[in-house]
Order: structure tokens, then sequence, then C-alpha cells
């Protein structure tokens, strides 16, 4: 490996995400792992994952459309608060306009179940859902788009300040995730072409 100048890509740094120990209301498993989805804005799945800098942590809040995989909500900050989640939805509510039924899922953590953001679904009649403690598997769409993320992009860099990592991150979800990336559940098409697809046959039909 040295004569071939190869190097080992290590895991950076583990942070816990994920506070369920708190005394907020919790919500059923409504989504109970039924990940395939028939039209767009019906289930939302949310997430939190972190990324090392040299200035310390960013947190990264994201909102994916079960439909299309499509991240359609993000947010990133250095405090992982209520607000980091409330913004990430925010950000999808406000150019797709879901409609009151809409499933929201995430884990039981305490942003999401901060009243900040039961009152944001609340505000728009959105249901809410929470995986079993403990359970990665009952998100494990984000869960899988953080691998990639981090995976293709995140692992293979050297983060000096969060203002880097954002615009990073910014870059690989919408130049490249959401726009290019090739996705074998929706037939080897990117979410955004898989969505332009749909609309298109939907008018045919």
């Amino acid at each position: 490996m040295k004569e071939a100048n190869v190097q080992v890509k290590r895991r950076k740094k583990y942070k816990v995400t994920t506070n369920s120990n708190h005394k907020q209301p919790v919500f059923e498993n409504v989504l109970d792992r039924q990940f395939d989805v028939d039209r767009a804005d019906q289930v939302y799945v949310g997430d939190i994952t972190y990324l090392w800098t040299q200035e310390g942590w960013l947190y990264l809040a994201v909102v994916i459309d079960l439909y299309s995989r499509k991240v359609v909500g993000w947010s990133m900050g250095s405090r992982m608060k209520a607000q980091l989640v409330c913004d990430a939805l925010r950000m999808g509510i406000w150019p797709r306009r879901p409609k009151a039924g809409l499933i929201v899922h995430s884990d039981r953590g305490s942003q999401y179940a901060s009243k900040d953001f039961r009152q944001l679904l609340k505000t728009h009649g959105f249901v809410v859902g929470m995986s079993r403690k403990g359970d990665c598997w009952d998100n494990a769409v984000a869960e899988s788009f953080f691998g990639s993320l981090k995976q293709e992009r995140v692992y293979w860099r050297d983060y000096q300040t969060r203002l880097e990592a954002q615009q990073d991150v910014l870059n690989y979800i919408s130049m490249f995730y959401n726009s290019q990336r090739l996705h074998s559940y929706l037939g080897y098409m990117s979410p955004n072409q898989y969505e332009a697809e749909m609309v298109e046959l939907k008018k045919a039909a």
C-alpha cells in the first residue's frame, strides 16, 4: 500500500444524536416500515446526523419524501436543537405544499418530540409517527441516505470550518443526490428524474 501510495480511509469520530430519554410525548410507529409509497408528499421521514469539522461538530437534519427518495428539506447548525428539525421541515413544506394527513416519521429524539416541532405538525394537520425505541431499521431510508452521504462525500473530506462542510453538503444534496444519483428503488433514476417521469405519465394517462 505504501509503494502504491494507497491509504486506508478511516471513519470519523462517533457522536450520539438521538436522546430518547426525555419527558416529552412519544408517538406510535404509524409508518411501521411501509417504505413503498405511491404518491408524492404522502410520507416524509426525518433524521439528524453529525459531521466533524476542525471547528467542531456540524449537525444536519434532513427530510426525505419516501415516494421519490428526494431530500426535500434540510438544515445545518452547530447546535442540535428543535429549530434544526423545524427548519428542515419548513424547507420541505414551503415549495411542495403537502396536504393535511401527511405522515412525518422520525426517531424518538428530543428534537422531534419537542413542543415546537409538534406544534408545527399540528398547524399543518400532519400525522406524527416515531420509530420504536432504539430501532434504526424503522427509519431505514433516512439512515441509508446518511450512509451514502458519508461514504460518497464526507469520509473523503477534511473540513476546516463548518461553512466549508455546509457548502459541500449542500452541493451533494442539490447538485448530485437529488439530480444525478441513480437509485435502484427508482428504476435507476435520480429522485428529480423520477418525479418528473411520474408527472408525465400521469398527464398521459
